[in-house]
């Protein structure tokens, strides 16, 4: 989705791709943005389970500090499969599927149910 700029007054309106990762030029906006989503679900996980972070670490085999990151919304140098290594060690499953596009390069989407 390309961005929109509009000017409104002296103030310019720029809409948002909808990935804020890829409206800030990262490298890789899908993997940070899929990055962010787990990350969140690791978050409302924890806090619905009422876990203190020691108990956390000890269920996904980190350090109580790393899930301090994590809490806080850091997934650091954690890659994707952790992450998702993680949730399943949380009690969740994990579920991807990959289909057919028309376009020249497809979308990247998660869905949390």
């Amino acid at each position: 989705m390309a961005t929109r700029t509009k000017k409104i007054g002296s103030i310019r309106i720029t809409e948002s791709t909808g990935n804020v990762f890829a409206d800030l030029g990262l490298a890789n906006p899908e993997q940070e943005l899929l990055k962010a989503q787990l990350t969140l679900q690791i978050y409302k996980t924890i806090k619905s389970r009422n876990l203190t972070q020691s108990d956390a670490g000890a269920i996904l085999g980190i350090k109580q500090p790393h899930v301090s990151s994590l809490m806080r919304g850091r997934s650091g140098t954690f890659s994707v499969e952790r992450l998702m290594d993680f949730l399943r060690a949380l009690g969740h499953d994990i579920e991807i599927a990959v289909t057919s596009t028309t376009k020249h390069h497809g979308d990247l989407s998660i869905s949390m149910r």
